[in-house]
């Protein structure tokens, strides 16, 4: 009988401390397949990919909640309307796909955290280079437990 309630009692804690520590791996996911399904994207005539990241928390503006957030940093003989025009096509809302100049290395409206591209110096000086960004969502009903949302 003691075996039997230590063993239900060592269940029911995993099950309400498993949720809580694999919800943001989840979240990372997440966010990694809005940056993967932006990759997985065609690029316009004369334009090519230099790097790609994403990152899942608050990321911007007041309250709780999850963001997810996924980039490409292109560079593009195209002007930025003629970049809008190609991933305009593949927009389903007004955040996504959106096409910026990028002039730094760092995304500067991400408000919450300090997202850089990797592949380009604090100081590079850049010339027809474009962030390519989309918002995701996640249907996951325990995305809100992780800290990183608040």
């Amino acid at each position: 009988m003691k075996k039997t309630f230590i063993i239900i009692l060592i269940i029911a804690v995993v099950a309400l401390i498993l949720p809580i520590v694999s919800t943001p791996f989840i979240n990372n996911y997440i966010a990694y397949s809005t940056k993967k399904n932006l990759m997985e994207l065609s690029l316009p005539d004369k334009t090519e990919r230099v790097d790609a990241l994403s990152s899942a928390g608050k990321l911007m503006g007041n309250g709780n909640g999850m963001q997810f957030f996924g980039a490409i940093l292109i560079k593009s003989e195209q002007t930025l309307e003629q970049l809008n025009n190609f991933y305009g096509k593949y927009r389903k809302n007004d955040w996504s796909y959106i096409v910026e100049k990028q002039v730094s290395n760092n995304i500067s409206f991400i408000e919450h955290r300090d997202l850089k591209f990797k592949a380009l110096k604090a100081d590079e000086k850049l010339v027809n280079y474009y962030i390519v960004y989309t918002w995701g969502s996640s249907n996951y009903p325990l995305s809100d437990l992780d800290i990183r949302g608040h």
